[in-house]
């Protein structure tokens, strides 16, 4: 059985986000999407209790009491954030294999406008996605372009600290839910006493949470965070939606004033089946869109999204397209990545390659 140490130093290698540790299973691991496996042979329930205290230490038995356990660890010179579990009786671990470097913003092939966040003084940015679509690595080169341009203090709020930041001109603190601070709306509200200049929530996932961040921004911070949403215009109705019906028309009021810009992202196949791509839509509040907002009239975004492209607004769609006709992603990736399949074939055959 490989130790812990060599099946991440073997994962990081193939270029791994995920590992899998199942008893009866072989270890397996998630490249670009999919699940292969790492190394051959299945593992016992011992070997996955064994892993289980390579991992966790002695904080292992504490999965006896509530059934799983969530932490970040270092092994083979990687940060790892581990979830440990039981089925059927049995250990298992899902581990994921953090960033070890800060990319350059330039390199993600993020739309265009997404590089004047990082000059703003004040506001809300959201990156949305599913889990895995690469919204923590945005954030970090983001911050981290303000970190190596302006003298600023930054504050981030992670569950668990991700990437972690070299301070050059600006000064960091970095804490972590569950280990310097109870909570996400605790943190938040204390951190609004630290003088920060800049916020990064890790999550908006409460109304406290929500509540703060508004309030943050309205007060003349830069607030960065994110939501599990497949879409700029459905993070709108997700962050209303978590309020009571009473509250939601100040909630709507406060977006409207606050929100800067909304960009949503998931992770496709490059062209040639190495590594993915993020392919993105991006909404960049004009006066129209927060006219909207304020009126709880999202569905009509749409439209205005799709007018809105001098300011910098993308809708996905047409983002794939770009990526198709630049070669990063072939047209069918383009159109499984689609919420509109149909359509985007048929802009797709407009398209001169």
């Amino acid at each position: 059985m490989y130790g812990i140490e060599e099946l991440i130093a073997l994962a990081a290698e193939k270029r791994a986000s995920d590992v899998h540790l199942i008893a009866g299973l072989p270890p397996k691991c998630r490249i670009d999407g999919r699940i292969e496996t790492l190394t051959d042979g299945g593992l016992t329930r011992e070997d996955c209790e064994e892993y289980g205290r390579q991992l966790a230490g002695n904080a292992a038995d504490q999965i006896e009491a509530i059934g799983q356990l969530d932490f970040s660890a270092s092994f083979a010179g990687r940060r790892l954030r581990v979830n440990l579990f039981r089925q059927q009786g049995a250990l298992s671990a899902a581990i994921r294999l953090l960033g070890s470097t800060i990319p350059n913003l330039s390199e993600l092939g993020l739309p265009e406008a997404v590089n004047q966040f990082s000059s703003w003084n004040k506001g809300i940015i959201l990156v949305t996605g599913e889990t895995g679509s690469g919204k923590s690595t945005t954030l970090a080169a983001i911050l981290n372009e303000i970190n190596q341009n302006r003298p600023l203090h930054m504050i981030t709020l992670e569950d668990p600290i991700e990437y972690v930041y070299e301070p050059a001109q600006a000064i960091i603190n970095q804490r972590e839910v569950g280990v310097d601070v109870e909570s996400y709306d605790k943190g938040l509200y204390a951190a609004l006493r630290e003088d920060p200049d800049v916020i990064l929530i890790g999550e908006m996932r409460d109304p406290a949470t929500i509540e703060t961040a508004l309030m943050a921004a309205e007060t003349g911070h830069l607030v960065f965070s994110t939501i599990h949403t497949n879409s700029a215009i459905d993070s709108i109705d997700r962050i209303v939606g978590v309020f009571p019906e009473d509250k939601q028309p100040q909630i709507r009021m406060q977006l409207s004033m606050t929100l800067r810009a909304v960009l949503s992202q998931q992770l496709v196949p490059r062209a040639g089946g190495q590594g993915r791509a993020a392919a993105c839509e991006l909404m960049m509040l004009t006066p129209a869109i927060r006219n909207l907002i304020r009126d709880g009239k999202t569905p009509q975004m749409q439209s205005y999204l799709l007018s809105s492209a001098k300011e910098g607004s993308i809708t996905m769609d047409n983002f794939l397209i770009r990526m198709a006709k630049e070669g990063v992603i072939t047209p069918q990736t383009a159109v499984d990545a689609s919420q509109n399949p149909q359509e985007l074939r048929e802009k797709l055959a407009a398209v001169q390659y």
